[in-house]
């Protein structure tokens, strides 16, 4: 068995997944550990599994005929590897030392996987280590957020200062933080890139798979960080994350998977209170997209059938 294991989940994102792995491959070439590639295909459409196949033999392809969702491919993978769905349990006793969780729309910079490996395995308690992320254009991209509340929700529901969208309160580190090489402690990573210890996994078990898509990467950083491991986000290591190309495809049913997921994760972690306010600020906030959806067709920007859709799913999330 290798020392690390790579998980992509891919879903009709074939150009996106090849430059993912053509550029993983090629920082894997010049200094990494001895590691295995595993791509889960969730029933694409787009000849996705057929070009994999052609490029890149080396890979550990594995088909679905259904789309598992991102925390369902990733268990997928971590299953036939040999991990257990029990925490506490292993299925096998040959396991890798790391398995990194990577998008299949980033772009690994050189040096990057090295670094995260090293990271993982020489920080103290270190249970997962993330990369330092930036957008396609080279533009600066948070990596790593606080736990979310109630505040967070407000601030991506209503109107507030401009100053609070990047700051403590919803969730961000501080920018200079990312400067420099020197790995700084968070409570989670973006799911984007995830390295986890094997001892991680065997204690805490996989991904929750009741969040299709969205939440997952924080549910799991909530039981490894009570489990007493640290995480850390490592500047050194640099992706590039194009983000958001799968689930722009679907972007009503995206907005039904992202308001189900946050409330799944009231619903586990939070006080009954906690919740109940949850609950209130969301329907309140659905209501103004309901009547931005309206405003927006009136004015000509979307059509008739995309504010029905929209619409709909708004409508869905109120009765979470």
């Amino acid at each position: 068995m290798p020392e690390l294991a790579v998980v992509i989940v891919s879903w009709n994102t074939r150009e996106l997944t090849l430059g993912t792995l053509r550029t993983l491959y090629t920082d894997l070439d010049t200094s990494s550990p001895e590691t295995q590639v595993w791509v889960i295909d969730n029933a694409s459409s787009d000849g996705t599994p057929d070009a994999i196949r052609r490029e890149f033999p080396q890979a550990t392809l594995v088909t679905s005929d259904c789309n598992l969702g991102f925390a369902g491919g990733n268990n997928h993978a971590m299953r036939l590897m040999g991990f257990s769905n029990q925490p506490g349990e292993s299925a096998s006793a040959e396991l890798p030392q790391a398995v990194y969780l990577l998008n299949s729309d980033t772009r690994t910079q050189p040096g990057a996987t090295r670094a995260l490996f090293d990271a993982l395995l020489s920080l103290p308690r270190a249970g997962v280590v993330g990369a330092r992320l930036s957008y396609g254009d080279g533009s600066f991209q948070h990596s790593a957020f606080r736990f979310p509340g109630l505040a967070q929700l407000i601030i991506d529901l209503f109107p507030v200062p401009g100053r609070l969208h990047d700051s403590a309160i919803n969730g961000r580190y501080p920018r200079p933080a990312y400067l420099g090489n020197k790995p700084f402690p968070v409570d989670h990573t973006l799911g984007a890139t995830m390295m986890i210890r094997r001892e991680v996994i065997e204690q805490t078990g996989l991904f929750d798979e009741q969040y299709f898509m969205y939440c997952e990467e924080i549910d799991w950083s909530m039981r490894i960080r009570r489990a007493g491991w640290k995480i850390y986000c490592v500047p050194s290591a640099h992706v590039i994350h194009l983000a958001g190309q799968s689930t722009r495809q679907v972007r009503p049913q995206s907005v039904i998977n992202l308001w189900q997921s946050r409330m799944r994760l009231f619903e586990k972690h939070y006080s009954p209170l906690k919740l109940r306010l949850a609950r209130v600020i969301v329907r309140a906030g659905m209501r103004r997209q309901i009547a931005a959806a309206k405003k927006a067709c009136a004015a000509g920007e979307i059509s008739a059938e995309q504010r029905n859709t929209l619409i709909d799913a708004y409508r869905t999330v109120q009765h979470l």
